[in-house]
């Protein structure tokens, strides 16, 4: 009998990976190791490789007869299961490849989704990845199915009758559109979780990023949300919220995001509209990279590319160059820092930096939501006192026989709502910054 090891190698799919190079080799070696990452994350063994240089796509191959041939004779040759494309295929190049290779093909987008789907977790998720698959599948029903001839052929069977083909088509149109009823009402739970947020005036900040840059550990690190954490792409695919508290002891909102990746498909950004709503309302971005990754540019643009694609591309955001761990001895620190001017060296996994990091999220806090107040507020004003410290960080308090003046650090809006209450209360003033106060009249009788 096989080791246990053994076994679980032998059910691996083999695979071979298939990459073109239209524009030159420079990217194309980042982009296959990020491919042969992906096809590790599906469950696929990599059995081979092949390279081409081409001006042009082939209509009907996409890598030309020629070589689809070469790469039948290799499917042999290794024995190959699956031959997984760095590109995004037509139905018709799929379905002549697979006819000519005798294996299943798949391509960039199809991978990526089959990714999602055995890394989804709760309803959300699996709705949302359904939904991309359906849309992407659609189109692809004619290969995805052998089935196509006419039902009936004889007396009694005569008729319009439809293809097995047309019955699938129509059976995945509707389920798309009860996935789209499903994940529009989840959207609107979600626009009214964050509505509610805003409505308490919370200060909310979104973790973003390439795909396995470590935002969950940082996650983690902040907040010891016990957030899932696995060294492979995309481990986190559902939007986590947790309180994070500052040096300050401000209070704020951080959310772990879905990683993103070169090429996303567009289904999955549709799909994943409810989770992406999490950093499209955040008041601050905080962009993690890999900074020990070589092609850490690229995906800084790919990141900045999809912020802009979801309107989120205005935000404010604080660059941080996550594994500092991993660089070697010899790096020039000073110059990397330079060279990412306002940004922050961490390690999430060491814990190098993260107090750096909690009071650059502290100063760009204080710098978009914190005032000073000052308020001499009646004795008998309790409510606005609990106030105070429910939603502010009280530097100094003194008790009188009728008075009790409190400084503190507020964000604008609860300082703002604390001095109107006192006016209309008739319980004091409140003196926001340097702001020329706006006196209540003390009610005696009270």
């Amino acid at each position: 009998m096989k080791p246990l090891k053994e076994q679980a190698i032998a059910k691996k799919e083999r695979a071979i990976l298939v990459g073109v190079a239209f524009n030159g080799r420079n990217e194309l070696d980042e982009e296959l190791d990020e491919l042969e990452a992906l096809a590790d994350t599906a469950g696929a063994d990599i059995v081979g490789i092949l390279l081409q240089t081409r001006k042009e796509v082939d209509p009907a191959y996409f890598i030309g007869r020629g070589k689809a041939e070469e790469l039948a004779r290799m499917c042999a040759e290794f024995e190959a299961d699956l031959v997984i494309f760095n590109h995004e295929l037509t139905p018709a190049q799929a379905r002549n490849l697979e006819n000519l290779l005798n294996v299943r093909v798949v391509d960039r987008t199809e991978l990526i989704l089959d990714i999602f789907a055995k890394r989804a977790r709760t309803k959300q998720a699996m709705l949302q990845v359904e939904l991309a698959q359906l849309q992407y599948q659609l189109p692809r029903l004619r290969r995805m199915w052998k089935h196509l001839s006419r039902l009936g052929g004889g007396i009694g069977t005569r008729g319009p009758g439809e293809t097995q083909l047309e019955v699938d088509q129509r059976r995945a149109k509707k389920r798309i559109v009860d996935l789209q009823r499903e994940l529009l009402e989840i959207q609107r739970q979600t626009t009214e979780r964050v509505k509610s947020r805003k409505e308490k005036e919370l200060f909310t900040i979104a973790l973003v990023g390439y795909t396995n840059v470590g935002k969950s550990t940082l996650m983690n690190a902040l907040t010891k949300a016990g957030v899932f954490v696995e060294d492979r792409l995309f481990a986190t695919l559902d939007a986590t919220t947790r309180i994070l508290y500052l040096p300050n002891g401000h209070k704020v909102l951080l959310t772990d995001t879905i990683g993103f990746i070169r090429n996303l498909p567009p289904h999955l950004i549709a799909s994943f509209h409810a989770t992406l709503e999490e950093v499209m309302t955040a008041d601050l971005l905080l962009h993690l990279v890999d900074i020990s990754h070589p092609a850490s540019d690229e995906q800084i643009k790919v990141v900045e590319k999809t912020l802009q694609e979801i309107g989120a591309g205005d935000k404010p955001t604080l660059l941080v160059l996550n594994k500092a761990d991993k660089l070697p001895p010899s790096w020039d620190r000073e110059a990397l820092l330079k060279r990412y001017p306002n940004a922050v060296l961490i390690s999430a996994l060491t814990g190098e930096g993260v107090d750096e990091l909690l009071l650059q999220i502290q100063k760009e806090f204080e710098r978009m939501r914190v005032v000073n107040v000052r308020a001499k507020l009646a004795l008998w004003a309790q409510n606005l006192i609990a106030f105070v410290y429910r939603n502010g960080v009280v530097q100094n308090i003194i008790y009188n026989t009728d008075w009790v003046t409190v400084k503190a650090e507020m964000e604008k809006t609860f300082a703002e709502r604390l001095q109107k209450q006192a006016i209309e209360m008739g319980a004091g003033e409140v003196v926001i910054d340097k702001a020329f106060p706006q006196r209540a009249k003390i009610d005696q009788a009270k």
